[in-house]
C-alpha cells in the first residue's frame, strides 16, 4: 500500500518530511489539505489524527503525525542504519538533541515573532526578535568548523533545521548576519538534488502568501 502524506507545500515541517522521503528514495502519496477551508477539521481526517495537524503520515493503517517523529520512522523503517539517523548512541543523541532544539527553541521562536505579525495584524516584538536571533546566534555556533548541524554527516537535524531556517526568508526577514548559517546553506543548495523543489519553490510561494496577508 502507498504511504499517505497529508501536507501543505509551505509548510516547514512538512518540507522538512517531504525532504527525508527524497534523500531516502521512498515514494509518498502526497494529499495536500487547504487548512484555510479547515479541511484538517473534517471528520475523516480528524479520525486519522485527533490533533488534526499536518504533516501526518499513513503508512498501511498506521498513523502518525510530528514532522520529527515522522522522519525518525521513515529512516526506521524503511532505512535502519543511514547515516541520516545514525546507530551509534552518542551520534545519534546528538541529531535527538538539534531535533529538540529546532522544535523547542529555533522553530518555536520563528512562529512567536513572526504569526501574530502575520496573522493577528499585531506589530512586531523586540523581545520575541531578540529571542529569535539568540536561536539563530546559537545555530551559528553550532555549525563553526562543521560541515553540518551534528558534525560532518548530513543527518535528520540538518533538514528539520533547514526547513525552519529558510522558512524565516518568506518572511522577508535578512539572516545576512549569521556567516556559518549563510554558508551552510548555500552548501546544501548545491548538495541536495530536491533542494529547489522542497525549498526554493515552496518558500516562494509562503513568500507570496505572506505578501498578500500583508497588503490586505
Amino acid at each position: 500500500m502507498p504511504i499517505d502524506l497529508y501536507y501543505m507545500p509551505a509548510s516547514s515541517p512538512c518540507r522538512a518530511v517531504i525532504m527525508t522521503a527524497k534523500h531516502l528514495n521512498i515514494d509518498l502519496n502526497l494529499k495536500q489539505l487547504n487548512m484555510m477551508e479547515k479541511e484538517h477539521l473534517k471528520p475523516e481526517f480528524v479520525k486519522l489524527n485527533p490533533q488534526h495537524c499536518i504533516p501526518t503520515l499513513v503508512d498501511n493503517g498506521f498513523s502518525l503525525w510530528e514532522s520529527r517523529a515522522i522522519m525518525q520512522y521513515l529512516v526506521n523503517q524503511y532505512a535502519p542504519g543511514h547515516s541520516l539517523y545514525p546507530e551509534d548512541a552518542k551520534k545519534r543523541a546528538t541529531v535527538d538533541r538539534l531535533l529538540q532544539f529546532d522544535l523547542g527553541s529555533l522553530y518555536s521562536a520563528v512562529g512567536q515573532y513572526f504569526y501574530p505579525q502575520v496573522f493577528m495584524n499585531k506589530p512586531a516584538d523586540p523581545e520575541k526578535e531578540q529571542q529569535l536571533k539568540d536561536k539563530l546566534a546559537l545555530l551559528d555556533s553550532f555549525l563553526a568548523g562543521n560541515k553540518y548541524v551534528a558534525g560532518d554527516t548530513l543527518t535528520l537535524a540538518d533538514l528539520s533545521i533547514l526547513a525552519s531556517v529558510t522558512t524565516i526568508g518568506g518572511f522577508g526577514y535578512d539572516i545576512g548576519a549569521y556567516p556559518n548559517i549563510n554558508a551552510w546553506i548555500s552548501r546544501l543548495q548545491k548538495e541536495l538534488p530536491y533542494y529547489d523543489e522542497t525549498t526554493t519553490e515552496p518558500v516562494k510561494q509562503f513568500k507570496a502568501f505572506i505578501d498578500a496577508k500583508r497588503s490586505q
